[in-house]
C-alpha cells in the first residue's frame, strides 16, 4: 500500500477515535450531573448517610421506648452569621411530635443570605427521624444584625424500635451547617418598581 493511500485511512481512524472520546466524555459528563440527584434521591429514600425523612403527618403511633436527640448548629467561615440551637436536646417517646428552635444571628453590615445542609448521627438512625417543618435547603435572609428563630418539628419513627442495629441507640444527633448563597434565588412573584415617567403611559 502506498504512503497516499495509507493517509486518508489513518485520517479517518483518528477521527474514529476522537468521536468515541467525544462521546465517551459527554456520557461521563452527563451522569455526573445526573449522578448528583440521583444520590439524593437515594438518600431521602434510603436515610444513607443520615440523611432525614420528610413527613407531611404526625405519627400515628407512640411508643414507651424514649431517645434522647441532641442539636448542634455550624456556620461556614465565609457566612457573617452565629447559628445555635436554642435547646441543646430533648427527650422524647418514639413516635412523640416536638419543636425545637435554632437561632441566627448576622454579624455582618449589610444582608446575607444562607442555606443549610444537615445529618444525624447515627447515620443509620437517618430513616427513621422525620420532619414535619424544617428550614434546611431553603434560603434564609438576614438583615445587619438581625436575629431569628428556626423551628424544626419533628418525630421520630417508632419502627425504629425495630430495627436490631439500633435497639441499644438512646441518642440521636441532629447537625446543620449554614453555607453562604452567592446568587440568592429571586422570587418569581417579585415586582420590579417602574420609573415614574414609565408608570404614567
Amino acid at each position: 500500500m502506498s504512503r497516499q493511500q495509507s493517509t486518508p485511512n489513518l485520517s479517518r481512524s483518528n477521527r474514529t477515535v476522537a468521536i468515541a472520546c467525544g462521546g465517551v466524555f459527554a456520557m461521563m459528563v452527563g451522569a455526573a450531573y445526573a449522578a448528583v440527584p440521583l444520590y439524593n434521591l437515594f438518600c431521602s429514600v434510603t436515610g444513607f448517610g443520615g440523611t432525614t425523612q420528610v413527613a407531611d403527618a404526625e405519627s400515628d403511633m407512640v411508643i414507651d421506648r424514649t431517645i434522647t436527640v441532641r442539636f448542634d448548629g455550624n456556620v461556614n467561615h465565609a457566612l457573617p452569621w452565629k447559628f445555635r440551637p436554642v435547646h441543646r436536646s430533648v427527650t422524647l417517646k418514639m413516635g412523640e411530635t416536638a419543636q425545637l428552635l435554632y437561632e441566627a444571628t448576622s454579624t455582618g453590615t449589610e444582608p446575607t443570605v444562607g442555606t443549610s445542609t444537615f445529618n444525624v448521627s447515627p447515620p443509620t438512625a437517618g430513616i427513621y427521624f422525620n420532619k414535619l417543618q424544617c428550614f434546611c435547603f431553603t434560603e434564609q435572609r438576614l438583615e445587619a444584625g438581625e436575629t431569628v428563630e428556626m423551628p424544626v418539628v419533628f418525630f421520630v419513627d417508632p419502627d425504629m424500635d425495630n430495627d436490631p442495629e439500633l435497639k441499644s441507640v438512646k441518642e440521636i444527633t441532629l447537625s446543620y451547617t449554614f453555607f453562604p448563597v452567592e446568587q440568592p434565588e429571586r422570587p418569581v412573584a417579585a415586582r420590579v418598581d417602574k420609573p415614574a415617567a414609565e408608570t404614567n403611559l
